[in-house]
C-alpha cells in the first residue's frame, strides 16, 4: 500500500540538542498510521559554540524537504516539530516562499515555539538562534500570511517552559488571514509529552502517560486526512 504523505520531523532540545524522545517514537507512531517518516538532524548550537545558530537550521529544513519531494515524487510532504522544533518547521512555513524556499504542504505544531514577545519567550532558544540579535524575523506569529500552510497545534494550558500562548498566537494569526488550522489545549501536562505514552515516559520530570494527550497522533492524522 502506497504511503499517505511524508512527514519530516524536527525534534526539539532548544536549538541545543534533540530529543531522543521526539524522534524515533514519533516516526514509528506516524509509520503505524502509514505514513513516509524522516528525522531530521538539523544544526544545534553546541557547548561553546560562540555564535547563534541563525538562518542554518532553516536552510538545512528547506532542503530536507526539497529532498523528500525529490525522492517521493507525488506525495504531500508535511513538516512535523516539537517546541524548538515547531519553531523551525513554522519558520520554514511563514518565511520559506518569500526567501525561496521549498516549503511543506502542512505544519504539525507540537508545543511550539513561537513568540520573542518576553512574556511568553523560551528565552533559551532564541538565545542559540540569534542570540541579542533582532530576534523580531523570528517572532512567527507576526509574519503568518494566507501563503502560510494549514497547521494542526496543540500544547498543554500547564505548559512552563513554552507558555500556551506560544500557540494562542500562532493560530489566531492563521486565522486572521483565513488560512485552515486545528488547535488542541490539554489542561494537565508539563512541556515534552512527545506521544505522551509508556514508551516516552520520563517521570523525574513529571512526563507520565496521558492517554487522553496520546490521542494527538490519531487527531492530525484525521486532520492531515481531511486538508
Amino acid at each position: 500500500m502506497s504511503a499517505k504523505a511524508s512527514i519530516m520531523i524536527c525534534p526539539g532540545g532548544a536549538y541545543r540538542s534533540l530529543s531522543p524522545r521526539e524522534s524515533e517514537p514519533v516516526a514509528r507512531a506516524f509509520q503505524e498510521l502509514g505514513f513516509e517518516t524522516e528525522i531530521l538532524r538539523y544544526p544545534i548550537r553546541e557547548a561553546g559554540e560562540p555564535e547563534p545558530l541563525g538562518l542554518r537550521p532553516l536552510h538545512a529544513l528547506a532542503d530536507a524537504v526539497k529532498r523528500q519531494r525529490n525522492t517521493h515524487p507525488g506525495l504531500p510532504v508535511y513538516v512535523c516539530g516539537f517546541s524548538a522544533g515547531a519553531h523551525l518547521a513554522a519558520t520554514l512555513g511563514v518565511h520559506g516562499r518569500a526567501l525561496g524556499l521549498e516549503t511543506p504542504d502542512a505544519l504539525i505544531l507540537c508545543y511550539p515555539v513561537i513568540t520573542a514577545d518576553p512574556r511568553w519567550c523560551n528565552e533559551e532558544s532564541f538565545q542559540n538562534l540569534v542570540g541579542e540579535g533582532e530576534r523580531e524575523f523570528f517572532s512567527l506569529e507576526k509574519h503568518v500570511s494566507p501563503d502560510t500552510p494549514p497547521a494542526f497545534l496543540w500544547h498543554t494550558a500547564a505548559d512552563k517552559e513554552v507558555p500556551v500562548e506560544n500557540s494562542l498566537l500562532f493560530a489566531a494569526a492563521l486565522s486572521a488571514v483565513g488560512v485552515p488550522f486545528e488547535l488542541h489545549i490539554y489542561p494537565f501536562g508539563p512541556h515534552g509529552l512527545s506521544l505522551a505514552t509508556k514508551e516516552v515516559e520520563q517521570a523525574e520530570k513529571g512526563r507520565l502517560p496521558d492517554p487522553h494527550v496520546a490521542g494527538w497522533v490519531r487527531l492530525c492524522s484525521e486532520w492531515l486526512a481531511g486538508i
